[in-house]
């Protein structure tokens, strides 16, 4: 198996506090699963094997499984002190978790054994992220889902960004080139199932008030450089025989 460190660039303290904070899980986690709710252009998989690639402190989870009703939840984590907090949360909630300590460049499941795979906030820590997404790819089954929820580089190369967090930045990309890169690796997706969330903490110069103030009205989708980028992109089923 590859080396955790050499894929994923640590949060700082200032993120692993943050990351276990209402605000995390109630204006970031929260919305960004709703939001990919509305991405589906057919049924949710009934019954679904779900991976959360980067649990992290294990937020998500009360969240994914009142959401998508799993029948088996996976939590995913380079960090051990992260997945010592999923496990407590997971405890906390009641929740039957499966955890792995594994990097997202070398998933440590079979090929095509997950039908939902939850990326949030992960992939801008990546540093092998055509690696990763290839993982991603190899353990989807056909058909199978990937829920992708991130920050471009127009909000992670930002002064505060910079100052409190941790990121690679040479392998930061826009929205643009995270779309691409999706469909390089095979995945399906068409604009119905693509949006660009403008929410107030991705506006590092601002964080919305000049909106809220009535001074600033943003440009729409298109015209401006988009901070997020939410995504359900689809693994093409097999071809029948």
């Amino acid at each position: 198996m590859s080396n955790p460190a050499a894929n994923y660039v640590e949060e700082t303290r200032f993120g692993f506090w943050f990351l276990q904070s209402h605000v995390w899980q109630h204006h970031v986690l929260r919305v960004a699963i709703n939001d990919l709710l509305g991405l589906f252009d057919g049924p949710l998989p009934s019954a679904p094997v779900l991976l959360d690639a980067g649990c992290g402190q294990g937020k998500s989870f009360s969240l994914l499984a009142e959401a998508f009703k799993p029948a088996q939840l996976i939590g995913l984590d380079a960090d051990p002190h992260s997945l010592y907090c999923s496990r407590n949360e997971a405890t906390r909630l009641g929740l039957d978790v499966q955890l792995i300590a594994s990097d997202c460049a070398a998933i440590d499941l079979a090929d095509a054994s997950v039908d939902l795979l939850f990326c949030h906030q992960t992939f801008h820590h990546l540093v092998e992220q055509e690696r990763a997404l290839a993982e991603f790819y190899r353990v989807l089954k056909p058909g199978g889902y990937l829920l992708f929820a991130e920050s471009t580089r127009y909000y992670i190369d930002t002064w505060v960004i910079r100052w409190l967090f941790r990121h690679p930045m040479h392998v930061q990309k826009s929205a643009d080139g995270y779309l691409a890169m999706l469909r390089e690796q095979g995945l399906q997706f068409g604009e119905q199932n693509i949006s660009y969330p403008y929410l107030w903490w991705s506006r590092s110069k601002d964080f919305g008030l000049l909106e809220r103030w009535g001074i600033y009205k943003p440009k729409p989708a298109g015209q401006r450089n988009e901070t997020l980028v939410n995504v359900v992109a689809r693994k093409p089923l097999e071809p029948a025989c």
